[in-house]
């Protein structure tokens, strides 16, 4: 389902026929084949999606996701979540993403590098003209990103590059930070409480899920369990982030690192404060959403919360902070990279993650004052913002 059948998206639309139909449908589509030989014998061929969804208030911004899974279907979402993402923060770009279909565990480096440069040989003449900015997504780091830079030689053309080639101190952990923050002044602002003390569960270790584990526990707040695909592990004293980030770094695993072993949906149920569910859509469902103890949900996955979900864990009074707010700080230090590259004035960390604080705590005010004024949940407020600002830039271009 679109996220623009979304009842608070269709209010906002109502009686603006014009701009519910161009939203309701993306700029652009593209499919495409991409075939690399890696040697005399060996041919990948693999499916590739590009989604353009709304360019009214930039360039279209968006990921390259690297799956198996990957679908037309996924990347549309996603450029469509892009889009809303970039408006509630005021970030000036649209709504894109890009998704190849493969197994990136399949890949070794080697692989990776080819595919993304038939990737920009088909991609070309739109990365040249700044039209679309991709970034890291799920299956792709800084050094592809860096490939792209080394076929085009256009600093701003790419964002989530390595520190020496154009990146920007703090990137890798944006989305983290990002997350993190919204946990904390959510617990200020809506529970009442300082985030110093309470449990959190964390459902995904990669890189958003670390980092947002790593800043949580900076904060002073207790994290108790976290999970990957293969499972979890529980500790109610609370986990050692740092170590075990270091334990990931060398293993590749949880086995071996102090704790309890529990599963990932036994994690979504666990008695705790603050649930962050950091690993895939819809994972929490009509099926689990009752099971949920945590006060608040800090969506920093895209879609972790399914229209039902929703409805259930509202009615138990359970505050969810959603994605487009709360997984923002990633595209937020993808502008200021993209700006500095443009005017080459260099951003120390610090100043990254005061200007995504800034940035979500000014969203997140804004999304308040609406949850007061029109008794709607949080994240409908978030979406109602969001469209409402996209209507606005297409009026203001004579779109609609």
């Amino acid at each position: 389902m679109s996220v623009f059948d979304l009842d608070a998206v269709k209010n906002v639309l109502a009686g603006n026929e014009n701009a519910r139909q161009i939203l309701m449908r993306s700029e652009k589509k593209t499919i495409l084949d991409i075939n690399i030989w890696l040697d005399s014998k060996t041919l990948i061929v693999a499916d590739a999606f590009v989604v353009y969804h709304n360019t009214a208030r930039g360039p279209a911004k968006g990921g390259i996701r690297i799956d198996a899974n990957v679908s037309l279907e996924e990347t549309t979402d996603l450029a469509e979540r892009m889009t809303l993402k970039t408006a509630l923060t005021g970030i000036p770009f649209g709504g894109g993403k890009s998704g190849i279909r493969f197994d990136s565990h399949k890949l070794d480096t080697y692989m990776k590098r080819h595919l993304i440069q038939e990737f920009v040989h088909t991609m070309r003449a739109d990365l040249v003209s700044g039209v679309y900015i991709p970034a890291p997504d799920m299956g792709t780091t800084p050094k592809e990103m860096a490939v792209i830079y080394g076929e085009l030689h256009i600093p701003e053309c790419v964002t989530g590059k390595p520190l020496g080639v154009g990146g920007l101190p703090g990137r890798k952990e944006a989305t983290g930070r990002g997350v993190a923050y919204s946990a904390g002044v959510a617990a200020k602002k809506c529970l009442k409480t300082d985030i110093k003390g309470l449990k959190c569960a964390v459902q995904g270790f990669g890189n958003v899920g670390s980092w947002t584990c790593f800043f949580l526990q900076k904060m002073g707040a207790k994290v108790t369990a976290v999970s990957d695909l293969s499972g979890g592990i529980f500790n109610n004293k609370g986990i050692d982030i740092p170590s075990l980030m270091q334990h990931v770094e060398k293993t590749g695993v949880f086995d071996g690192f102090a704790g309890d072993k529990i599963s990932n949906e036994e994690l979504l149920s666990l008695d705790c404060d603050i649930l962050v569910p950091a690993a895939r859509e819809n994972v929490l469902n009509e099926k689990n959403a009752s099971k949920v103890k945590a006060k608040l949900v800090v969506e920093a996955a895209n879609g972790p919360t399914t229209k039902a979900a929703d409805k259930i864990l509202n009615e138990k009074g359970v505050l969810v902070i959603p994605d487009i707010l709360a997984n923002s700080g990633g595209v937020i230090a993808s502008y200021i990279e993209w700006r500095s590259a443009k005017s080459g004035v260099l951003t120390s960390s610090d100043e990254v993650f005061e200007f995504i604080d800034s940035t979500i705590g000014k969203s997140f005010d804004k999304i308040l004052s609406l949850v007061k004024d029109r008794r709607m949940t949080h994240k409908d407020a978030a979406l109602t913002l969001a469209t409402e600002e996209v209507v606005s830039a297409m009026e203001s271009r004579g779109w609609i």
